[in-house]
């Protein structure tokens, strides 16, 4: 038997079609016990996520928090979840939707864009086999993550790797390592905060959230806390804020190691006894809202704040479908696909723009 899978029948002479896929981290099916188990067993099982040895690990995994946590979890996905499903999803949908018009108007209609979830449904692998059924020989992997981290970004290369291994005849890949210093991305994130106050005053701090990780993992040499704090200090200067006025934590704990810190929730407990009674949080890492931010920050914590003298908690959401947003997942991809031809349309207008992508390679 073949170590590779068959192959679609292949067509010779075929245009050179070009695809995008973004990826994002993934969602439960439903706001249900048996769905959180399945998708949190895919997710827990990845040893870039959890990086204890496998056989100690399966015995906590499957002894424990697989019969403790998938109802627990589910409870707070269905506080908040939508008529199209998780935020994360529809989110990332509307996103790939917007990407693909934008990028259509700027380079190409031919130019396709497709969303895949690390862990559940639509999968990489499957994504990557569907396109490349459908002729698409170059595609570029673009993680919906601006800040790399070996439990993310790398998680993603690893799962196209592993496509790799079982594909004979393979498309031309490229993937996005991360853009955490993205001058547009950076942009977009002020943007925000500055409706923000325009719309609802400002706070006495900002208080900038990344999801947190091992402390273990800095030590080891992931790059992740220290590219969070460039887009912390970028994301302040460009709202010429002062060291006072903004502060850069790491939220969702899982266990009882250290994690990267300050802690959020703990942060937010201490700004009261401090004199800052009013916050407004955001959520740099994040690019679409899910769990983590609409009932982790924008309910848990917003909660402890209070609970603990604050005053006023304003959770400002994160890029999701915005213009700005959208326009900067259209200058890392038109920066990563440089060189790659593309089918354009008759007008002249798109045969200029498309020569122009090639040339600037």
């Amino acid at each position: 038997m073949s170590r590779f899978d068959a192959e679609p029948a292949h067509t010779h002479g075929g245009a050179q079609r070009t695809a995008v896929i973004l990826v994002n981290l993934g969602t439960p099916q439903a706001p249900t016990a048996a769905a959180l188990r399945t998708y949190l067993k895919q997710f827990l099982s990845d040893p870039r996520v959890v990086e204890i040895p496998r056989p100690i690990w399966w015995l906590i995994l499957n002894g424990i928090i697989l019969n403790v946590r998938p109802s627990k979890s589910a409870a707070k996905y269905a506080s908040i979840w939508m008529e199209g499903g998780s935020p994360l999803k529809v989110h990332t949908e509307r996103q790939a939707k917007l990407l693909q018009g934008l990028l259509g108007e700027r380079l190409s209609p031919q130019l396709r864009v497709e969303w895949a979830m690390r862990y559940g449904a639509p999968g990489v692998q499957d994504t990557l086999d569907r396109l490349k059924s459908e002729g698409f020989r170059r595609i570029l992997v673009l993680p919906l993550y601006p800040q790399y981290a070996a439990s993310t970004t790398a998680s993603v290369m690893d799962e196209v790797a592993d496509w790799i291994k079982r594909t004979r005849n393979l498309s031309e890949l490229r993937m996005v390592r991360n853009y955490h210093d993205d001058p547009a991305y950076i942009g977009a994130l002020a943007a925000s905060v500055r409706e923000h106050w325009a719309q609802s005053g400002r706070g006495d701090v900002l208080l900038m959230s990344f999801h947190g990780l091992p402390k273990r993992s800095l030590e080891l040499g992931d790059p992740y806390f220290c590219e969070c704090q460039k887009t912390g200090r970028m994301l302040a200067e460009a709202l010429q804020l002062t060291p006072d006025h903004y502060r850069i934590t790491f939220q969702s704990r899982f266990g009882r190691a250290q994690w990267l810190q300050p802690y959020t929730q703990a942060t937010l407990e201490q700004l009261p006894g401090q004199g800052i009674k009013k916050v407004d949080v955001i959520c740099p890492g994040f690019v679409s809202d899910c769990l983590e931010t609409l009932e982790e920050i924008a309910m848990e914590c917003k909660e402890a704040f209070l609970h603990a003298g604050g005053e006023r908690f304003n959770y400002i959401p994160c890029l999701n479908e915005r213009a700005d947003w959208i326009a900067t997942l259209a200058d890392v991809t038109t920066r990563h696909i440089a060189g790659w031809p593309l089918a354009v349309a008759a007008d002249p207008a798109s045969a200029q723009r498309a020569s122009v992508l090639g040339a600037a390679a």
